[in-house]
């Protein structure tokens, strides 16, 4: 990612009657996302409370986008048919502008936020993404509960969600926070955090996995 581009995410909290249209969109969009003009990296997202990462967390009325794209394309993405589509499909919208603060590790093979901007003393968002090893979805699910307590209890933490590509298997989490000293602490200082990292060190229950932090540039809705 350079310093022309922008990490645009979509929140979408979709009519109960539209529940159906959302399942196909996920299914379907994606490819739809990657023609338009500028778009480096692109995903539909499902999403969840982000307290177990198991099936029985995700959240029906809720879905999002994830986009990487040239900043003098944004107007077009907001403008397309395709969000357009799911503006209409919802009864809310939230978009966040977001510039890169640091990216370790790859999603779907590849590091889609190279890096560009400095620290911020502002708000941050972090993204962790990660594809578990099948045979190690018991053990990962075993070990989520301290650390989402533990997140969620965490001083400066305004929203968390859960994010995944699929209920099972490739799961993440979005969170805000009011400054990244309040992530890092969480990061870093938190003891159920500490040992979750211990645990994946051991077990190597990733396949592959991401940790991507940014500056908040803008929040619409």
């Amino acid at each position: 990612m350079t310093s022309s581009e922008v990490t645009v995410i979509y929140f979408w909290k979709i009519k109960p009657r539209k529940v159906g249209v959302a399942l196909i969109g996920m299914a379907l969009d994606r490819r739809s996302l990657r023609r338009i003009n500028g778009v480096h990296f692109a995903k539909m997202l499902g999403t969840g409370k982000g307290e177990t990462f198991t099936p029985r967390d995700a959240d029906a009325r809720r879905w999002g986008a994830l986009v990487v794209i040239d900043q003098a394309n944004l107007e077009q993405l907001d403008n397309s048919k395709l969000v357009n589509r799911w503006r209409a499909n919802s009864l809310a919208e939230v978009r966040y502008l977001l510039d890169p603060i640091s990216s370790h590790g790859l999603w779907a093979k590849v590091n889609p936020f190279a890096y560009a901007t400095t620290q911020t003393d502002g708000e941050v968002i972090a993204i962790t993404r990660a594809r578990i090893k099948w045979f190690q979805n018991f053990r990962f699910w075993r070990a989520v509960p301290p650390v989402t307590q533990s997140l969620h209890s965490s001083p400066g933490l305004l929203n968390t969600i859960g994010i995944g590509e699929a209920p099972i298997g490739l799961q993440g989490t979005f969170s805000h926070w009011r400054t990244g000293a309040d992530l890092r602490n969480f990061a870093y200082k938190g003891a159920a955090h500490q040992v979750a990292i211990a645990a994946t060190e051991r077990h190597q229950w990733y396949a592959e996995e991401l940790f991507a932090r940014f500056a908040v540039r803008e929040i619409r809705g």
